[in-house]
């Protein structure tokens, strides 16, 4: 053995290339006389550079086949746009438009002839992105904590283990110095979630954060939490989301580390799958029954939050709501086009529809029972841009909710391997190695400035449109390709018009009320 390392140090390249030898030969040979890939048998050693190139499959689209155009769900304009705001770059184009406007569903944006004078905004707090919000959440049924959100943009729900500890350490620091309020995502509420921002605290199917020994739902946990953390101003019951509607959340294996099994109280290294179906309610009068039993322990505002699909369960909660006036505080329409993490195929493509389908539909259920005006809509699916967002509040939406486009503002390169826990980006992964090419910090102000420049555009085409505040906006102010030399009001298109805002100034809209550790619930 020691001859054999002293001729290793004394001849290293022919050391290396013997070894280099020696390993093609072994996959030669194990190449041919294996049998579970028919390309590796019958391609030798070259056969493994078709897996190879079909790993790294997305990443070659992105930069060197797709046009500008082609790249799903986000093309290339798309994350521009995003990167550049989030760095504080500039983020205008040159050249006129690429899009193709007579395409059929090209949204137009109307303008007016004397825009709101920008001259005249008011600036809260020195920030000139501060949009707050019209509504008060919870103040319609005389919550004990209402909340004004400060800003109408908010990180939608993304869970730790879903995402690693320092996107979701980026995402709450960026929150926080926006002033958006973050979504813990079903996960629950981790270490990582306290930087500062407000929270929503969504509760899922597995109950995880709110569950005792036995897996079952405890009251009394969610009420101690929500006392101790005077950041948690809002807690939202996920029905289902866009991604798998009717499917509980898919945390792989390979994510499940000890510190999320501490968390979510789960065993680690196994799939953690919730369950398709909350076990503390199967009807609708039982939903009601226990949005408000963790109204009344907690004193917060609580809503729900689901992709639509059968229309029959928003018929029977509209008169639900309107017969027992009690309910959800808020609503959260999420589309078949959203989705972060892992979901199957036909789930992600097939099941639930669209953002503007569903949200029109219970809509206008809520409309007809003379209620819609009681709920805080918001709005979630593939609106993190402006014009999407501003069809969105034309529709009725009062809030926003961004999910992907929060996670490309710290560094996401949509390389589609969130189910794998090899995100090249370090965003959805468990890896130590790749999570620590995330700097909270750094990434943390490129997430503040995506959601500030995200609402400073949506403040100025508010002004292009002769409002003070997007919220203004209806469906009037846009207009809907429908082929060539063919538009429509959206308002037309949709068949009804969303409730009147009765704005009166900015002024009027920057109460705040504050949850104050002192407070006893």
């Amino acid at each position: 053995m020691e001859q054999f390392l002293l001729w290793i140090q004394t001849h290293p390249w022919q050391s290396f290339f013997s070894a280099v030898l020696f390993t093609f030969v072994f996959i030669f040979l194990r190449d041919i006389t294996q049998k579970k890939h028919t390309i590796q048998r019958n391609f030798p050693i070259v056969g493994h550079l078709r897996y190879f190139l079909e790993m790294i499959g997305p990443e070659l689209r992105q930069y060197w086949v797709a046009n500008d155009k082609e790249e799903r769900p986000f093309d290339r304009t798309e994350r521009s746009w995003i990167y550049a705001t989030a760095k504080g770059q500039n983020n205008n184009f040159g050249f006129g438009t690429t899009e193709i406007q007579y395409e059929p569903g090209y949204p137009i944006i109307k303008h007016r002839a004397f825009p709101f004078p920008e001259a005249k905004a008011y600036i809260h707090a020195k920030d000139p992105s501060c949009i707050p919000s019209l509504k008060v959440i919870g103040a319609w049924r005389n919550r004990k904590f209402p909340y004004r959100p400060y800003s109408i943009i908010n990180i939608s729900a993304m869970s730790f283990g879903s995402l690693g500890k320092n996107a979701v350490l980026a995402l709450n620091k960026g929150a926080r110095d926006s002033g958006a309020y973050h979504n813990t995502g079903e996960g629950g509420l981790s270490p990582y979630h306290n930087e500062g921002a407000d929270l929503m605290w969504q509760i899922g199917t597995g109950y995880f954060g709110a569950r005792d020994e036995h897996g079952k739902f405890d009251i009394h946990k969610v009420a101690e939490k929500v006392r101790k953390n005077p950041k948690i101003r809002l807690i939202e019951i996920k029905l289902s989301q866009g991604a798998k509607p009717g499917k509980g959340g898919i945390l792989p294996a390979k994510k499940v580390n000890a510190e999320i099994a501490n968390i979510r109280h789960v065993p680690v290294g196994k799939d953690c799958i919730s369950p398709n179906a909350h076990s503390e309610f199967d009807t609708v009068k039982e939903l009601i029954d226990f949005i408000e039993r963790i109204a009344e322990a907690t004193g917060i505002p609580v809503g729900i939050k689901s992709a639509v699909g059968e229309i029959e369960f928003w018929e029977e909660l509209a008169k639900e709501i309107k017969s027992q006036n009690r309910g959800p505080d808020f609503i959260t329409i999420d589309g078949g086009e959203g989705g972060t993490g892992a979901a199957p195929l036909t789930y992600a493509d097939h099941v639930s529809l669209p953002f503007k389908i569903g949200f029109q539909r219970v809509y206008t259920l809520f409309q007809r029972e003379g209620i819609s005006k009681q709920i805080v809509w918001i709005g979630s699916g593939k609106l993190g841009f402006p014009d999407r967002a501003v069809v969105a509040i034309a529709m009725g939406c009062d809030l926003i909710h961004i999910a992907r486009e929060a996670m490309l503002s710290i560094g996401c390169i949509q390389a589609q391997k969130c189910h794998t826990d090899h995100c090249p980006a370090g965003v959805a992964t468990q890896n130590w190695w790749l999570q620590r090419g995330v700097d909270p910090v750094l990434k943390g102000k490129r997430a503040a400035k995506y959601i500030q420049g995200f609402r400073k555009e949506l403040l100025s085409l508010a002004h292009s449109c002769g409002y003070e505040h997007p919220l203004q906006f209806n469906g009037k102010d846009i207009e809907i390709s429908l082929g060539m030399n063919r538009y429509q009001t959206l308002e037309e298109l949709l068949g009804y018009k969303r409730d009147s805002v009765e704005f009166t100034k900015f002024q009027d809209y920057i109460d705040f009320p504050e949850r104050l550790p002192t407070l006893t619930q």
